[in-house]
């Protein structure tokens, strides 16, 4: 059910994005299925670059270390680089809010290691929010974290989606991680795709849009939208 205040509240789209890429990458991608949505803002900033050892210690930009690939349901992170990754979400949240945008319209969403982060940011976030969406992500915080999820962060939705012929953050990874939030008590729709690898596809788009929509309150037909290629 949306939040009573969705309806007439701008509602953000905050969209993080995975290493190696950058927030205009992902705004060709993403932003397209939003175009016909004026009451809905989107957000692409753009990760800092950094020396990734497991790539030889090639800079990237990337939201915090990456301890070697695949990722999988045991890999473990410098928490410390992810925890002052997601102070610096949590600034662009408390920007949207401190301007006047409600926390229950505002949606943290990402790819690959933004999808981690946006999960991670979410969890340890002190409200509730309108929602979380995970594309290919993974949990970046350990068990241990469970204890510090305020209880307003557990009232967060999240939709998961993840490929099982994901060779880079491997299915497992997506299966524990939803398994997590569903223990501690969150609502999490995990939708499993068996022949997507690591990417997007129109048929996660068209689900998040529509999922997004709902949770705003915005009523868009259910029509598909068919972004246009780039000339």
């Amino acid at each position: 059910m949306a939040p009573p205040s969705a309806a007439a509240g701008r509602g953000l789209v905050l969209w993080l994005h995975g290493s190696a890429e950058t927030g205009e990458q992902s705004r060709a991608q993403v932003a397209p299925y939003f175009s016909a949505v004026p009451e809905l803002r989107l957000s692409f900033p753009t990760a800092p670059t950094t020396h990734i050892a497991c790539y030889g210690d090639e800079v990237i930009t990337a939201w915090f270390g990456i301890p070697g690939v695949p990722i999988t349901a045991t890999t473990v992170r410098d928490e410390k680089g992810v925890l002052k990754a997601v102070e610096h979400v949590h600034e662009m949240i408390n920007k949207e809010v401190a301007a006047g945008t409600s926390p229950t319209n505002i949606f943290v969403c990402g790819l690959s290691q933004g999808g981690a982060l946006a999960i991670a940011s979410v969890l340890l976030y002190p409200q509730t929010l309108g929602g979380c969406v995970v594309f290919s992500g993974s949990i970046p915080l350990s068990k241990s974290f469970a204890e510090k999820v305020p209880p307003e962060a557990r009232k967060t939705p999240v939709s998961w989606f993840h490929g099982m012929a994901d060779g880079l953050v491997l299915f497992e990874a997506g299966q524990a991680g939803c398994a997590f939030l569903q223990e501690l008590g969150m609502t999490c729709e995990f939708k499993a795709y068996p022949a997507l690898g690591h990417s997007l596809v129109d048929e996660e788009l068209q689900y998040f849009r529509q999922w997004i929509l709902e949770h705003l309150g915005i009523s868009q037909g259910t029509a598909t939208v068919r972004p246009s290629s780039p000339s």
